[in-house]
């Protein structure tokens, strides 16, 4: 008999427990004939994550936020030192002022191209002058022979005196055409100088471009997750220096079976309900259902197996709230997620949206 009430009453105990952790799980995970159309899976926030990294190789100089504290989007984050980068600017400086001497002498000697051109035009007309005098001395010296008033001697010294005059000429006409390949050849020459000027400049911008890129900025409002690197540490182009989470965009994840993630629409209302926070109801919407199941088998063969496949399924929370409440923003908190199957299903009064004042 003393066995048989011993036995009852450890019976008893297990009950209570039993009833007990079916209570504790209702409340915590369960729906009742009030929420039909309802479906809660547990899940965690998480937000995406940024890395802040350097474009070009260097040496941290400074990291000025640590880990775990909010910035805001431009907001210096840590530097790179930059005195190599410096030492090259300062030789791209010196290299466009020698492009600006260059540009200046083949200036120059374009202006004394064109000032022998002018020489040379000058000469030609005088050559012409010269040539026609001697032509018309020639016209002359030839009737006077005829007539027998000079000898035929003088005609041919005219004669020669014709050609050696278009001789002249024929030289100062090659002389400008000279001239005129001169003027183009400087005038290329002052091309090539501008140029190198001009790729000496953008190299100046392309240095100071790399120099401000040593100053890393936060790219949006978040928060610092962790530091890669640490003081005096060299990185490579695109080494990471920090590590960030964007609380403009953040999510829970978690998992519904097969019977019901197939009827999951995206953009479908959902609460969620943080453990460190039950007092609050936050809305989201859902915006990622996975197409491969997770926590299976790559075969299932029977039904009961098919009933276990678990889907990946991620809910938004609105980004205008988030930017409201963001410094109050936290990831990694784990809670529930509850997702209204049926549009024309009210949610229940212990998910009304709840936010923090």
């Amino acid at each position: 008999m003393r066995f048989n009430k011993k036995k009852w009453l450890i019976w008893l105990v297990a009950v209570l427990a039993v009833g007990a952790a079916a209570i504790l799980a209702w409340q915590r995970y369960g729906t009742d004939e009030n929420e039909a159309g309802i479906i809660s899976g547990n899940g965690r926030i998480e937000a995406v994550e940024i890395d802040v990294a350097a474009k070009t190789p260097g040496r941290v100089k400074e990291i000025l936020v640590g880990e775990g504290e909010f910035v805001t989007a431009g907001q210096v984050v840590a530097s790179l030192d930059t005195q190599a980068l410096e030492a090259q600017r300062r030789e791209a400086e010196a290299q466009v002022l020698q492009a600006r001497s260059a540009v200046a002498t083949a200036r120059s000697q374009l202006e004394q191209r064109r000032s022998d051109k002018a020489a040379a035009q000058a000469a030609v007309v005088q050559r012409e002058v010269e040539l026609n005098a001697a032509k018309q001395r020639l016209s002359r010296s030839t009737a006077l022979a005829n007539d027998g008033f000079i000898s035929p001697q003088a005609v041919d010294d005219e004669r020669a005196r014709v050609d050696s005059a278009q001789a002249a000429l024929d030289a100062a006409r090659a002389q400008v055409a000279a001239a005129d390949a001169s003027i183009a050849t400087a005038r290329s020459q002052v091309a090539g100088a501008q140029s190198s000027e001009v790729a000496a400049r953008a190299n100046i911008e392309r240095i100071q471009a790399d120099i401000d890129d040593t100053t890393l900025r936060a790219p949006r409002d978040g928060r610092v997750q962790y530091r890669v690197a640490e003081l005096g540490e060299v990185v490579a182009a695109g080494g990471r220096v920090l590590n960030m989470i964007d609380l403009s965009d953040v999510y829970m994840t978690f998992f519904l079976p097969t019977t019901v993630a197939g009827r999951i629409a995206l953009g479908a209302e959902v609460r969620l309900v943080l453990d460190a926070a039950p007092q609050y109801v936050i809305p989201a919407q859902v915006s990622f259902v996975a197409s491969e199941a997770q926590f299976t088998p790559k075969t299932v063969e029977t039904a009961s197996e098919r009933e276990k496949l678990m889907f990946r399924v991620r809910a938004q929370i609105p980004p205008e709230l988030l930017r409201k409440h963001i410094r109050q923003v936290k990831t990694g908190l784990p809670g529930m997620a509850y997702v209204r199957l049926d549009a024309n299903v009210d949610w229940p009064a212990r998910l009304q949206i709840k936010l923090p004042e």
